[in-house]
């Protein structure tokens, strides 16, 4: 079975299917003995009538999408964590700054949006986090060892709780350094990013 190039039509000589696979489809032969026809005919004549229409022409639509550096666009984002809870809000964060939420996301580029979160100090924690869950951290001192509870640190520095939940999120490289750089946490309603006119982001 064979496409005459001129007219179109089949011919039932299966020694020449090789040929013309590897010649219009540029792909490995594999015997099409076991399928029927009519099959046969229908799957070679739509390959046939692709390739003439795309791939003789110099175009190739088929291939997976990457990101370079001058095709990113980046938008402001503002969320009110009043109410939010803090690990959900900061796996929402975590995806925004990567890019994910994006169809054009690629994962070795920072094609995420910065993000400003205000009221952080009206985070909550549930169940008993906020009294048994602690942030510990070491100087680098003999028995340096530091310990903070969160419900100090809410009321403190309630930005280096999100802060700390969304690093933990982010590729541990000089990739996610870049993406954290993009975020601004403010304990109140009030922001210095107001000239960056950003836009309002609910979840």
């Amino acid at each position: 079975m064979r496409i005459n190039e001129n007219s179109g039509e089949f011919s039932r000589n299966w020694e020449d299917i090789g040929d013309f696979s590897r010649k219009m489809l540029d792909i490995t032969w594999t015997p099409v003995y076991y399928m029927q026809a009519d099959m046969a005919k229908m799957s070679f004549q739509a390959c046939y009538q692709y390739r003439k229409n795309n791939e003789f022409q110099g175009e190739n639509n088929m291939g997976t999408y990457v990101a370079t550096k001058d095709s990113i666009e980046r938008k402001w984002l503002l969320i009110d964590a009043d109410g939010k809870t803090l690990g959900r809000l900061a796996t929402e964060v975590a995806k925004l700054l990567r890019g994910k939420h994006k169809p054009t996301y690629t994962p070795f580029l920072d094609t995420g949006d910065y993000v400003i979160v205000v009221n952080a100090s009206k985070m909550v924690l549930t169940g008993k986090k906020l009294d048994q869950k602690v942030y510990r951290y070491h100087t680098r001192f003999p028995t340096g060892l530091k310990e903070v509870k969160y419900s100090v640190m809410m009321d403190k520095n309630p930005e280096k709780a999100l802060e700390l939940a969304v690093k933990g999120m982010l590729p541990k490289n000089s990739l996610g350094r870049q993406m954290f750089r993009k975020l601004h946490v403010y304990a109140g309603p009030e922001h210095e990013q107001t000239a960056q006119q950003p836009e309002a982001y609910t979840f």
